[in-house]
């Protein structure tokens, strides 16, 4: 972290900046999944992979004077699609942040990929441009929970995409979903048991949840009762602990060493620089932290007057922010990086400390503040008491 000078008394006063990481976001896919509410726009003809670049350079030759003097510790180029993007591209898009950004020698570079959008050569190709880790979007090994998920691709063409990434991988990921549209326990566990046959560094296990302005929305699903998903989701912990994975994050599981660390800055509530079309960021500075958000429209987007919407984060509503992120890990976080990241002092929060570890929902001692198994489960509950409307004015002093 780069120490900086304190300013003059105020609500926010941080004591030194916080990591820096980079979000890359490339919008297209080939189809929208129906559960799907990210950015993500069908692909249509051939995609203008050089001109995007182009104006991701822009973006962040514009941003490099709020960055001066960091050092970028991971890039994630996510979507959307990435893996339609070819090698060549991906290698252009790197060698452009190396060339602006003082990226860490050992950061790690994640590309999200989609079975069906690659094969071995291309894996080879994005080793080759710098990426060190890859993230397939599996969802499911199940024929019919793939249909029902509108994923493009078959089972078989997730374990080939599998097999194809490790052999050019050391660092992988791939994301599975669970209570899905007319899944059973055993077929959850049978997911599970599948995805353990490949022994990978890093599994993600998300619940399906129905979001805005997605096509489940509007047409929802029969989705597994509430008890049964919560079945699911023991079983998913309880085999991957079994089979050696450390349960570090809500949905996250690792072997030792494979944390992903881009996603760790997220939940401790480091830095991020989000570049490309609908991406967000978090950027901190001496006496505020702000958020910044991009045009979401690929079109709007590569316009050169393309408007960057800024805002400041208050000093209410930082605990929520820096509690949103950090309540997900499982181990908590050391009490003290609370006042580092959100340059306030724990004692604004300290009548909510008291009263979620009442409710058993978390606890902590002289080092760490850690949601409990109940409070892990009824996460929602244990958030809401650091909501900014939920806390007494706090002292001028910060």
């Amino acid at each position: 972290m780069i120490p900086v000078a304190l300013e003059r008394p105020g609500a926010v006063r941080l004591q030194a900046l916080p990591p820096l990481a980079l979000y890359v976001h490339i919008p297209w896919c080939v189809r929208k999944c129906p559960y799907c509410d990210f950015n993500s726009h069908e692909r249509t003809g051939a995609l203008p992979e050089s001109e995007y670049i182009d104006r991701l350079m822009l973006d962040v030759e514009a941003a490099l004077p709020s960055l001066w003097g960091r050092r970028v510790i991971s890039v994630f180029i996510g979507g959307g699609t990435p893996s339609l993007f070819s090698p060549e591209s991906i290698d252009a898009l790197l060698s452009g942040v190396r060339a602006r950004l003082a990226l860490h020698p050992q950061a790690e570079i994640t590309l999200e990929a989609n079975p069906g959008t690659v094969e071995a050569a291309r894996f080879r190709g994005f080793r080759n441009a710098g990426v060190n880790r890859i993230s397939i979007g599996v969802q499911s090994f199940d024929e019919g929970m793939l249909a029902a998920l509108g994923r493009i691709h078959s089972a078989d063409e997730a374990r080939r995409a599998i097999d194809a990434a490790a052999a050019s991988f050391d660092n992988l990921n791939i994301d599975l979903m669970y209570a899905l549209p007319g899944q059973t326990l055993a077929m959850a566990r049978a997911d599970l048991d599948e995805a353990l046959r490949f022994a990978l560094p890093h599994i993600s296990a998300y619940q399906l949840t129905l979001e805005p302005n997605t096509v489940f929305w509007s047409k929802p699903p029969t989705l597994p009762e509430h008890d049964v998903a919560a079945d699911m989701q023991l079983a998913a912990e309880e085999s991957l602990r079994a089979a050696g994975y450390e349960h570090y994050e809500t949905s996250a599981f690792a072997r030792p060493g494979h944390r992903c660390r881009h996603n760790l800055n997220y939940w401790q509530f480091g830095d991020y620089l989000g570049i490309g079309a609908g991406a967000h960021g978090k950027l901190s500075f001496p006496d505020r932290v702000t958020r910044h958000a991009r045009a979401k429209q690929p079109n709007e987007y590569m316009r050169p007057d393309a408007r960057v919407e800024e805002s400041v984060v208050s000093a209410a509503e930082l605990p929520f922010e820096f509690m949103l992120n950090a309540l997900r890990l499982v181990e908590g976080f050391d009490a003290a990086l609370f006042s580092e990241r959100t340059g306030l002092s724990i004692a604004r929060i300290e009548k909510h400390l008291m009263e979620m570890e009442a409710k058993g929902l978390l606890q902590r001692d002289w080092k760490r503040i850690r949601p409990t198994e109940r409070g892990r489960r009824f996460l929602n509950d244990l958030l809401e008491a650091f909501l900014p409307d939920r806390r007494a004015p706090a002292p001028a002093s910060g």
